[in-house]
């Protein structure tokens, strides 16, 4: 197999290239029932390699690595942390996330300096670990400190970095160009494994020495200059530096077009071209938007590195690093983030069944909606703050909204009359009335004869669900 074959990405992967290289024995240890339907979730990236047991063994071992080699990420996945307080960065398999899913959610990691005090380092390591949003089922979270030494002494950085481990397991990153520096930060932190930010042309020698006696990933500074970003990936690869992070440089205002121009190109370098040297994570630094202007009000910088975060995230930045702990600045692009990272193939559903909202009796109101999750919560939301009890069936659509599902008939009169049944509900409440979304009203009368209750037609907008109820249920 030729290099450009090894490094043509996902799409050139066909389930029988896979089977060729299987043992073949269809054991089923893997949990699929043989080895063509293991080939084809390998394809997807649905299993590991190694769930494969047979493949393990010391006469498989040239098949293996072949297999590795033809479904290895494009861009290099690089671990940062120990292993038990981890995150992953990179392992990229596509450029345009419509062609497969992302893997690995842009890290977003808060800074303190060694200049602050110590009660501000914990204030800020608190409010970076305590950050938390519930989101269409998803606990959105930040997930690492950013340790700056801007006194350029050893001690008060070994200090401050002391200070933060003591006192969280958050993943780090250390940043200085001064190997000493880094060096006294990680004498304070042996285990940690932090990502060391940044080897330039200078220092590189340096650096990957720190990086290689820690066994650390290390980050490449380039500003604005790809090709010495890719010539310096390949002196440390050589030197043995096998973990390495990218960074070509953010630039606020004028330099944006720069900053995404860098950005784009060398992921397309990683991805399109399966260029070895550039297939690493990228990190982006979005807190230069507080070295710009000084004179600037705090709101104006916090929004200038707000939507740099937001571009970064959308250009291809693995890691982020920045100032603000503010909500309005990091919740807006922790959603982005997880609207990115969601995979495109499959809606994002929450499981079927019945939920339960207050206090419920046997006259209690009973409705449905769609698992589709946004569905789901927006209606789970309208009913609680309602303050009103009620029974809410969710009926599996494949994660489709209720209009949607009702076109494409993933929601039909059937699937409302079985959950019905498999949820007991009628055991539960007296009456035989349902209440439907509006926008299902067209499927109304076949419910009534597939599930053989009485049909409310309900609101359209869930919003005005509480209302509804006030007014119109009764429920005998």
């Amino acid at each position: 197999m030729s290099e450009k074959t090894k490094r043509a990405g996902v799409k050139q992967i066909s389930p029988i290239d896979i089977y060729m290289l299987l043992p073949k024995t269809n054991c089923k240890e893997c949990g699929e029932e043989n080895c063509m339907a293991f080939a084809t979730k390998l394809v997807n990236r649905e299993v590991p390699l190694d769930k494969c047991t047979p493949l393990l063994k010391k006469e498989h071992k040239k098949a293996f690595k072949q297999l590795w080699e033809m479904l290895k990420p494009l861009i290099k996945e690089v671990t940062i942390g120990p292993e038990e307080n981890s995150v992953k960065v990179g392992g990229k398999y596509v450029m345009y996330r419509h062609e497969f899913t992302y893997t690995n959610p842009t890290v977003i990691a808060i800074d303190v300096s060694d200049e602050m005090s110590p009660e501000e380092v914990l204030e800020r390591v608190k409010k970076t670990e305590e950050f938390s949003y519930e989101y269409i089922g998803q606990t959105l979270k930040l997930d690492a400190v950013a340790i700056r030494s801007t006194s350029n002494n050893p001690e008060k950085f070994k200090a401050t970095v002391r200070k933060v481990t003591e006192n969280s397991k958050l993943p780090l990153i250390l940043c200085s160009f001064e190997p000493k520096i880094l060096e006294a930060g990680l004498m304070a932190s042996p285990k940690a494994r932090p990502l060391l930010y940044a080897a330039t042309k200078e220092n590189w020698k340096d650096m990957a020495e720190l990086a290689l006696m820690y066994n650390c990933p290390l980050a490449i500074f380039a500003p604005n200059d790809p090709n010495l970003l890719r010539s310096l990936s390949r002196t440390l690869l050589e030197y043995g530096v096998k973990d390495l992070v990218l960074d070509p440089g953010t630039f606020p205002r004028e330099g944006i077009a720069n900053t995404i121009t860098n950005f784009t190109m060398i992921r397309r370098a990683g991805v399109k071209k399966g260029d070895e040297l550039l297939g690493f994570p990228l990190i982006g630094t979005p807190i230069v938007a507080w070295t710009e202007n000084a004179d600037s009000p705090k709101e104006v910088t916090e929004w200038n590195e707000a939507y740099l975060a937001a571009i970064l995230i959308n250009r291809y930045a693995d890691i982020l690093i920045l100032h603000s702990t503010e909500g309005w600045v990091l919740l807006p692009n922790t959603v982005l983030r997880e609207n990115i990272y969601t995979d495109p193939r499959k809606p994002v559903a929450v499981e079927p069944g019945l939920r339960t909202f207050g206090k419920l009796d046997e006259n209690s109101p009973v409705m449905f909606t769609t698992n589709f999750a946004l569905t789901y919560y927006t209606v789970a939301s309208d009913i609680e703050s309602g303050g009103v009890g009620a029974y809410l069936l969710v009926v599996d659509t494949e994660g489709i909204a209720v209009d949607s599902a009702v076109a494409g008939r993933k929601l039909t009169a059937d699937k409302v009359a079985e959950i019905i049944k498999e949820t007991k509900i009628e055991e539960k409440v007296k009456h035989r009335k349902l209440i439907i979304p509006g926008k299902a009203a067209r499927i109304s009368g076949e419910i009534e004869e597939a599930a053989g209750w009485d049909v409310l037609v309900g609101p359209r907008d869930s919003s005005d669900i509480p209302k509804f109820l006030q007014e119109k249920w009764r429920p005998n």
